[in-house]
């Protein structure tokens, strides 16, 4: 098959090597012309995803693999067209702005050809795929859905890092407008993915048919605000434990020891581009989602709370050093969407703290880049709060931080016997 995936990220990248890797043809569409220049070079262009540079090495010079920025090179004539642009959120509204998906819709539709298969994987609100691509699609390109082209939604459930292994691993799920569309659906994604055998599966793993774009948008809207809204809880469950001397890990570990339990952890941060941001997908199309809107804005208070935490054990922090350990939003990813750094630093500098930021993933550059003052291992500091789970972040010590007067773990993942000596605030223990 010939395959065009439009956006070439930290998804659709992986995507289109794992395309090319199953013997088809594949173009990559982004309207980044340094990236697709990096691309045609098979160097990788972003570190961290286990195997794409190898894969990377191997396709593009045998042709397999090849991005552009013009769409007229890459749709014409496709089998299929996946989608994978960004879907953004307004932080005042919580409402979906869709002018990134909207552009790339209309580019892809003026090149479209009878007989292509359109799968977004996207994260969307229920009922977009029906009620805003489809017109849009037929409006632009002439064609009529269920007839010339089939549209599907298909949500991509993986993470930066670990791509392939999450492909194999989890049930690919497809919802189309038409059951003609989801058999070719199903078709097409059986010929460009393999599966882990996985018994504790209801049915085997596989391409699952949702029935519905709307049943595959929603599947994928509620396994991800399901863990917000359990974060949520979790956290609630902390800071009482916090008032009531009780060590709520404990609690939690106890709780889930039996089957109907599958409380989360509490933490300083909910981050990323999943897990915060799609609960406001869906309150965008159910709006009395009362308590799916409390677990976010909840979830969302956490950073103050931990700098809360921290002042009221240290006192005043006016002209304290404070350093934040972690700029990503979680250990392991360079990447800082929706991170918890940004409030964590912003509550800190609003009680008059000299805040300075550290990130073993990060050079001093980026991290400047964000407006952060570097941070280096052996300066000085009073207050040292762990924002992201680092590994190295694992083995550190007073002696790392001369002059330390209180150690936050917001994340519970340090040792405590490795700060015998120095105060160590966690929340909910």
């Amino acid at each position: 098959m010939k395959i065009a995936v439009v956006a070439t990220g930290k998804i659709g990248l992986p995507l289109a090597t794992q395309f090319a890797s199953m013997g088809h043809e594949v173009v990559g569409v982004d309207v980044n012309q340094a990236l697709v220049d990096v691309i045609n070079t098979g160097v990788e262009p972003f570190p961290g995803e286990a195997g794409m540079a190898e894969k990377l090495a191997e396709q593009v010079p045998s042709g397999k693999l090849r991005a552009t920025t013009n769409y007229a090179d890459a749709i014409p004539g496709a089998d299929a067209v996946v989608i994978v642009v960004p879907l953004l959120v307004d932080e005042e509204t919580w409402q979906p702005d869709f002018k990134w998906m909207d552009a790339a819709t209309s580019s892809l539709a003026e090149h479209l050809t009878p007989g292509t298969l359109i799968s977004y994987e996207t994260t969307l609100p229920v009922g977009t795929t029906r009620t805003r691509w489809k017109p849009l699609i037929e409006q632009v390109s002439g064609l009529t859905e269920g007839e010339d082209f089939h549209l599907v939604f298909s949500p991509e459930r993986v993470l930066t890092g670990r791509v392939y292994a999450d492909l194999k691993k989890y049930p690919k799920l497809v919802g189309g407008l038409s059951e003609a569309g989801t058999k070719r659906a199903i078709e097409f994604y059986e010929s460009v993915l393999t599966f882990d055998e996985r018994t504790d599966l209801p049915r085997p793993n596989g391409v699952w048919d949702m029935g519905t774009a709307e049943a595959a948008e929603m599947a994928k809207l509620a396994e991800t605000t399901y863990r917000d809204v359990n974060i949520g809880l979790a956290n609630q469950f902390a800071r009482f434990a916090d008032t009531a001397g009780i060590d709520v890990y404990k609690v939690i570990e106890a709780c889930n020891s039996q089957p109907f339990s599958h409380i989360h952890r509490p933490g300083i941060a909910v981050g990323g581009h999943c897990i915060p941001v799609y609960p406001r997908l869906y309150l965008s199309t159910d709006p009395d989602a009362d308590i799916v809107r409390t677990a976010r804005n909840y979830n969302a208070t956490m950073p103050e709370y931990v700098v809360t935490r921290v002042e009221q054990t240290i006192g005043d922090l006016a002209g304290q050093r404070v350093v934040v350990l972690g700029a990503a939003y979680r250990g392991g990813v360079k990447e800082t969407a929706v991170s918890g750094v940004f409030p964590t630093v912003e509550a800190l500098i609003a009680r008059g703290a000299v805040v300075t930021v550290h990130d073993p993933v990060f050079s001093d550059e980026e991290l400047a880049g964000y407006g952060f003052t570097v941070h280096k291992l052996g300066d000085a500091v009073d207050v040292a709060i762990l924002q992201a789970d680092h590994a190295e972040y694992r083995e550190l010590g007073p002696a790392d931080f001369p002059e330390i007067k209180l150690f936050a773990d917001g994340r519970n993942f340090t040792d405590p016997a490795a700060w015998k000596g120095v105060p160590r605030v966690v929340i909910g223990a």
